[in-house]
């Protein structure tokens, strides 16, 4: 049974509303924040006007002036999160088309509260991400006409310089209906129409040339909106359905690029299109075996291929994602699509390929994790030259793993870590690596076999006329 004295809502409520109000009052002296939000639940315990309140604070922070440090960042993100939170709580149930004019004017405040404020910890965009996906879950009960919601989302998306209104067409997507997204995409395309008509006009001021020719004054402004309606034609197209449509939004050239590819033939895999899935991966295939890091790819062009009933194809695929980075999520895939008995050879395969991986720490971290402790052991002592003692991140839990059963691997990890520390003289890490050391003390007691390696006795005697002068070391 839990004690009496357990903060929980049943021990709070046994104490009775008139003490509980008197400690609320008590605790919230002094306390803006809290009593802004005491205040909008006694308004809407009451019937009183929340919607009001709200929209009264938010015009307070809106004209607000003052710079916010990182310092006071957290409290204005507390009464931001507070506004959001009483809009979707106690608003948006009964008067959902309030709730999302609030919202929207939130998210229309967020470039004037980025220029005034130290964001760098994201507290305040993760507010305003969330005040979006909010708007999402209100729109399609708000009640705005299609042709009002239109123009609103065509503006914002126009004024998206701060990433507020990023994702905005496919989050009303369900209120605006295919006729909305369609209007929408008209008038998008009439801008796309407009832009490329101003690049080509004549009597535009040349500021100088570059490698495409004469550069104007307003080739930037020109560069943004067209990125602009660009994303936002794409954006149209997926909420729409249009998977030609979105390809036709990539240039030739782009389409070789294997994220870009990746894209287009998930789409195509959605719609059943699955050749033309194929054909959109293998336009970008040079580049992706070329190099470079495409996971997406990958992870589309093993899904075409099973989708298409080409196992043996797809199987080669995530062997091949596993050796040309250790994954471990494909390399399960694969064992798990064999028959019986055979997992344990491709396992045993696997872990003979890890071992040779020319990166040791990234092959080390694989064994730790899968778990292959023993071949871990068997590595470390084979390749102990290529211990990285400032990997301290994955050697420091590695030699929690191997010390109970590996004892001399385990030793050797903590070697490394402390003669990375006591060489460079990271004397921060002194404590550590003091501790790294009385740990080897006590599994020397369990190694009969140092391999070659100096034993406990020797290797301290190493480090005492070495750095016998770092006190902070021996003293830790």
């Amino acid at each position: 049974m839990a004690s009496t004295t357990t903060l929980n809502a049943n021990n709070l409520a046994a104490l009775g509303s008139e003490r509980l109000a008197a400690l609320l009052l008590e605790m919230t002296a002094g306390d803006a924040a809290a009593k802004r939000r005491l205040r909008l639940e006694l308004a809407s315990h009451s019937g009183g006007d929340v919607a009001g309140a709200i929209r009264k604070r938010l015009v307070s922070i809106a004209r607000s002036r003052s710079y916010v440090d990182w310092r006071k960042a957290r409290e204005l993100g507390q009464d931001l999160e507070t506004q959001r939170e009483a809009i979707v709580t106690h608003v948006a149930p009964n008067n959902p088309g309030e709730a999302f004019d609030l919202l929207w004017r939130l998210l229309e405040m967020a470039p004037s509260i980025y220029e005034r404020c130290d964001d760098s910890n994201g507290l305040i965009g993760g507010i305003i991400a969330t005040a979006r996906d909010d708007l999402g879950d209100v729109a399609d009960r708000a009640g705005q006409s299609v042709e009002v919601l239109v123009g609103r989302v065509l503006s914002a998306v126009c004024a998206n310089d701060y990433g507020q209104f990023d994702g905005l067409i496919g989050t009303t997507a369900p209120a605006l209906g295919s006729d909305g997204l369609t209007r929408l995409k008209v008038k998008f395309e009439e801008m796309a129409a407009g832009i490329a008509k101003a690049a080509a006009g004549e009597g535009r001021q040349a500021i100088g040339l570059s490698m495409r020719g004469p550069s104007h004054a307003d080739d930037r402004e020109r560069s943004h909106q067209e990125r602009q309606v660009r994303s936002a034609l794409i954006e149209i197209a997926d909420a729409l359905g249009d998977v030609d449509g979105f390809v036709r939004r990539h240039s030739e050239e782009e389409r070789t690029n294997p994220m870009i590819a990746a894209a287009i033939a998930e789409r195509m895999l959605a719609a059943g299109r699955l050749d033309e899935a194929l054909a959109a991966l293998k336009q970008a295939e040079g580049t992706y075996r070329h190099g470079g890091y495409w996971p997406g790819w990958q992870r589309a062009y093993i899904n075409v291929f099973d989708a298409l009933g080409r196992s043996d194809d797809a199987q080669a695929e995530r062997w091949q994602a596993f050796e040309r980075g250790l994954d471990a999520d494909y390399l399960r895939a694969y064992l798990k699509r064999l028959p019986d008995f055979d997992d344990i050879d491709a396992e045993a395969r696997a872990i003979d390929y890890v071992s040779e991986y020319p990166g040791f720490h990234q092959a080390l971290a694989f064994m730790i994790d899968w778990p292959a402790l023993d071949r871990a052991a068997r590595m470390i002592i084979a390749r102990t030259d290529e211990l990285d003692g400032d990997h301290y991140g994955l050697l420091t839990p590695a030699a929690d793993a191997l010390e109970q059963r590996y004892p001399l691997a385990a030793t050797l990890v903590l070697r490394a870590m402390i003669d990375l520390s006591l060489d460079a003289a990271k004397y921060k890490r002194y404590g550590h690596a003091a501790r790294h050391l009385r740990t080897c003390e006590h599994l020397a007691r369990r190694i009969e076999d140092f391999a070659g390696h100096p034993d406990h006795a020797d290797y301290t005697a190493d480090l005492k006329q070495r750095h016998g002068r770092k006190s902070g070391f021996w003293d830790a």
